[in-house]
């Protein structure tokens, strides 16, 4: 049986880092737009993502949402395209892929909403304070062509969108650790596909837009 992969997205998402992902891996699929008044809302797609955000996956009847793990599946269910280390030399790859998703998304979130938690509350918080946060992030780009080990992974994929992201947008100071790690990891066919595509659908989406 032939398998299927449909990927549900909006090119003004982080969809983008899954269509890069995607790209990477090689494999046809089928890409279903959503926008986010109506059908990401609707009950179609709610039936996929509760949530009602993008971007998700449909392999061969296996959904899978967030993106860290979206890429990790993907990675897995691909193996030909080599983007996950050996599983006993997975240590990093777990880490920094996670690591990415879970305190470095929380600390700039936070901190892109005016909200720090005070001294006596850091405790609660995963990350403790966005600067040990950042400054971890940095120790663990600095110096390597790869996060983790001697090749690209889908650990890279993820944590050089992250940091781009947060370049674009100012809301990362500009360490040359950062700039010279994204700019490495981001020299590859895929990511100018992949962006090229998004590219593209953005600019077919504003001009559809009503003037």
């Amino acid at each position: 049986m032939t398998e299927s992969l449909e990927f549900y997205t909006n090119p003004m998402s982080r969809g983008q880092i899954v269509r890069w992902m995607l790209e990477e891996v090689g494999e046809p699929y089928e890409t279903h737009i959503l926008d986010y008044k109506s059908s990401m809302k609707g009950a179609d797609y709610l039936a996929i993502n509760p949530m009602g955000k993008v971007p998700a996956i449909r392999h061969s009847g296996v959904v899978v949402t967030e993106v860290a793990a979206i890429c990790a599946y993907l990675a897995d269910a691909f193996p030909a395209a080599g983007l996950a280390p050996p599983v006993d030399q997975r240590g990093d790859y777990y880490r920094w892929l996670f690591f990415a998703a879970g305190p470095v998304e929380a600390a700039f979130s936070n901190k892109a909403a005016g909200f720090e938690p005070t001294p006596e509350r850091r405790a609660m918080f995963g990350y403790g304070t966005f600067e040990l946060t950042i400054d971890t992030f940095e120790k663990a780009v600095a110096g390597k062509k790869f996060v983790a080990g001697d090749q690209f992974s889908a650990a890279d994929l993820y944590v050089a969108s992250e940091i781009g992201f947060m370049l674009q947008f100012g809301l990362l100071e500009p360490r040359p650790a950062f700039s010279d790690y994204v700019a490495r990891v981001t020299e590859r066919p895929a990511y100018t596909r992949a962006k090229k595509i998004d590219a593209d659908l953005i600019a077919a989406m504003t001009l559809a837009q009503p003037a």
